[in-house]
């Protein structure tokens, strides 16, 4: 019944269209060309994380407020995402971009830090740390930005507030598993809905949509990766900590990156190798302690395996930069505008 209900949805939107964007373009021969073994290990990963993804729901979005800065709008607002789970988000407009000049977008996933009071707002620009406000640094270049929301973070803490802060993601990480499924089998139901809110925009050239993210948003990026086909451009910046690793180093990890039962046929690299066709770019700091070098190096030669059975290996690219922890640095940051200058302008 898996491979039946993947191989249905195989080819469809999030949103219920009927056909892929990339079906007529130079990612479908690729795509068909490794299609058996993705299909298979696509089957298997959907059974790890929980089974298959529900019909979406209207969106029902809500523009909350909004506010003028300095060359861009930006947007309060927020939508449906299953009934009833309401998703709070940023939207971010470059000055001069509507509906008759519309941009490629860009979704940016939040990091994690234990700093369950910031979510979306770091991103946007509004708070934290400013080497992460890079949601503004986007939309300055002409992107249309959205910043939702993890669950757990910011507007999506305890609604009743009897749990504080990794406490609340705890019991939400149990809750899943009392059901079958796994925290990051919600994250990619979010996140796919968060491309379900670009498409809808006029603004937005719905072919032309990446998504990045640092640390926690990093691993978002590449767990969502293999599920998304509207997303053309896939960038992740400091977080590929693998199974080996973990064992290895004794690593406590956030929760998306733990997909029960996925070890017996693959580690965290196999699931964004499954990226392929679409571009795929991935950041790493040397002495970042959260992603073991030793075991990234190896990871990096199983993705770029894959998007060479996919016959794309130029679409998979990463950079280590040396001497350098958990940041977003000058280096890595100008390899993140390059790629979606190359994949969402080009």
């Amino acid at each position: 019944m898996l491979r039946r209900d993947f191989m249905s949805m195989a080819g469809l939107f999030f949103s219920g269209v009927a056909a892929s964007p990339f079906a007529a373009s130079p990612f479908a021969a690729a795509a068909q060309t490794q299609a058996n073994s993705a299909v298979e290990q696509k089957a298997k990963l959907l059974q790890c994380l929980g089974g298959s993804w529900p019909e979406p729901c209207p969106l029902k979005p809500r523009i909350l407020r909004t506010e003028q800065e300095d060359g861009y709008q930006r947007l309060w607002l927020d939508y449906e995402v299953e009934p009833g789970d309401r998703v709070p988000a940023i939207l971010l407009i470059p000055d001069g971009i509507t509906a008759k000049a519309p941009a490629p977008a860009v979704a940016v996933w939040h990091q994690h830090a234990g700093q369950w009071h910031l979510g979306k707002s770091e991103p946007a620009g509004v708070a934290g740390n400013p080497m992460h406000h890079t949601g503004v640094a986007l939309a300055k270049l002409g992107y249309v930005v959205l910043c939702p929301d993890a669950l757990c973070f910011e507007e999506r803490q305890d609604p009743q507030g009897k749990l504080k802060g990794g406490s609340y993601e705890r019991f939400e990480f149990l809750r899943q598993v009392l059901n079958g499924r796994c925290m990051a089998w919600k994250n990619i139901l979010d996140m796919r809905r968060a491309v379900d809110y670009l498409v809808s925009r006029p603004e937005v050239q719905s072919d032309r949509i990446g998504c990045y993210g640092h640390s926690m948003g990093s691993t978002h990026a590449w767990l969502v990766g293999p599920w998304e086909e509207r997303l053309r451009c896939v960038i992740g910046n400091c977080c590929l900590p693998t199974y080996a690793a973990i064992e290895r180093t004794k690593l406590l990890h956030c929760f998306p990156n733990f997909v029960p039962g996925w070890q017996q046929y693959g580690d965290t690299p196999d699931i964004a190798g499954l990226i392929a066709p679409r571009a795929l770019h991935l950041n790493f700091g040397e002495d970042d302690h959260g992603s073991p070098i030793e075991e990234v190096r190896q990871g990096v030669k199983t993705i770029a395996a894959a998007y060479a059975s996919a016959e794309v290996p130029e679409r998979f690219s990463y950079f280590i930069e040396p001497k350098t922890g958990h940041v977003l640095s000058p280096a890595m940051w100008k390899h993140v505008q390059d790629t979606f200058a190359k994949h969402l302008r080009a």
